[in-house]
């Protein structure tokens, strides 16, 4: 079966493209993606695998600020990856993280992402490191610490060079999830 990779923008991506891959995320996910959750996947790069039976993988990178030791990053931040249940365990998602990763290392001082457990043996087995510091988000009422997602960041440091993993991230804010 031959399979497809393509790097779109998502001002690049038709509505049967994006429609696409909004169902590809809810089958993922059990229903349990929100509009939210679909809005931080979009704005950036999208890398879209396609088979002999549609959209079998998808995932972004949007550009996100997080601060470290005093410097605000500009983060390649992953979102919305998955794999269509019946294409899983074939290297898609490696696939789809290569390129993802590629867009990382030229374009930004960091690469971030939340991982599930499931999500995370993937992300460790690519070189992703687990946050072990502190979470912050900048929200509108000022830094406030996110003990509730420590744990489940992974950096992949890019052009930012050497993290320290004793500090603390301070993510930007957004709506839904912070991370």
């Amino acid at each position: 079966m031959t399979v497809r990779l393509r790097l779109a923008h998502t001002c690049d991506l038709d509505p049967a493209e994006l429609g696409a891959a909004r169902a590809l995320l809810d089958e993922a996910f059990g229903g349990d993606l929100s509009d939210d959750d679909w809005d931080h996947g979009l704005g950036g790069m999208h890398a879209l695998v396609r088979d002999g039976r549609g959209l079998a993988a998808h995932g972004s990178v949007v550009m996100r600020r997080i601060r470290h030791r005093g410097r605000w990053l500009r983060t390649g931040y992953v979102e919305a990856v998955a794999v269509r249940p019946d294409a899983r365990r074939t290297g898609l998602g490696g696939r789809v993280m290569g390129e993802l990763e590629r867009v990382i290392d030229r374009a930004y001082d960091l690469g971030a992402l939340s991982a599930s457990e499931e999500g995370a043996l993937l992300y460790a087995a690519r070189g992703w490191q687990q946050w072990g510091g502190q979470v912050h988000v900048l929200s509108p009422d000022g830094i406030a610490r996110l003990e509730g997602e420590e744990g489940g960041v992974w950096l992949r440091p890019a052009l930012a060079g050497p993290l320290d993993h004793g500090g603390e991230l301070v993510f930007d804010w957004r709506d839904g999830d912070v991370t």
